[in-house]
């Protein structure tokens, strides 16, 4: 699933797009919202939350997308033989036209059409947005030490902390040398704090790069510490790096981790050999 930086980088180019301009075309392929008629309404903007998308027209509408996981943006110029291709899909779920550009959803995990008034009842449940500008650390800090599961999953919690995935997770919780499993309540105010701190920082840098990346090399498969890297050695201490699950059952998601570096085999975690995923290790690591 997209994180936030991905997220945000998609409603950033849906803003260059589609602000400012009036839709000629606003095609919502959802049941409910299907007829619904936005032609000659003017886009305001286009803005990110956590990993929602909220694009707001000036008749006081919102067009609410949520990518899930294989959810995708694309754009192109208004005319263009593939922005007509991708129109005729049957994989687009969105089609939002105007004279210059064309962007079409495909394959959205939600779509809604809502009264921008009414945002907080599709977004209200969420955490403070780890790239928001104004983003209240001390709100999700208190949030994260109310969590009653592991310190993993309570980052992975929307609702604790927006915009964080597996990625951001992993390689936040590598960073500050902390074991995905400990309980959230067992660090200290000032360990969450910190914490916060490196995701946002991580995230916050990764705004402007196409592929994530912590190491700061963009080659494939070296732009991170231990996610994606399961039966590799880890950049700092040689150990294999591992993948365990984590969080409730039904809602189990697969973090990376150092057994050395970060606390030992996770409770999760079978023990068994874990097949590299190729490419070789970098020298780099966090100071």
């Amino acid at each position: 699933m997209p994180e936030g930086d991905a997220v945000a980088r998609t409603c950033a180019r849906l803003h260059q797009a589609l602000a400012g301009r009036s839709l000629t075309v606003a095609d919502l392929r959802w049941p409910g919202i299907s007829t619904a008629d936005l032609t000659g309404q003017v886009v305001t903007e286009v803005r990110p939350y956590g990993k929602h998308i909220l694009i707001r027209v000036d008749n006081g509408w919102t067009v609410h997308a949520h990518l899930k996981m294989e959810g995708r943006w694309r754009v192109w110029a208004t005319g263009a033989p593939e922005a007509l291709r991708a129109a005729r899909s049957p994989a687009a779920r969105a089609v939002l036209t105007n004279s210059e550009w064309t962007a079409v959803g495909f394959s959205l995990g939600m779509l809604d059409l809502v009264r921008t008034r009414d945002e907080p009842g599709l977004i209200g449940h969420l955490g403070p947005d780890v790239l928001d500008p104004g983003f209240d650390a001390a709100r999700a800090v208190a949030n994260l030490a109310s969590h009653p599961g592991t310190i993993g999953s309570a980052l992975l919690d929307q609702t604790r902390l927006a915009g964080l995935g597996t990625i951001w997770t992993s390689e936040s919780l590598f960073a500050q040398r902390l074991s995905p499993w400990t309980p959230a309540a067992q660090l200290s105010t000032a360990a969450l704090a910190a914490l916060v701190e490196r995701a946002r920082r991580l995230i916050t840098a990764s705004l402007s790069q196409p592929i994530p990346t912590t190491t700061g090399d963009r080659r494939r498969g070296e732009g991170t510490y231990v996610h994606g890297r399961s039966g590799r050695p880890c950049r700092r201490c040689g150990t294999a790096v591992r993948l365990a699950p984590i969080g409730p059952e039904t809602r189990e998601r697969a973090l990376s981790y150092c057994p050395t570096c970060q606390g030992g085999i996770a409770p999760t975690d079978d023990g068994r050999p874990q097949a590299p995923l190729g490419s070789s290790p970098s020298p780099r690591g966090f100071r």
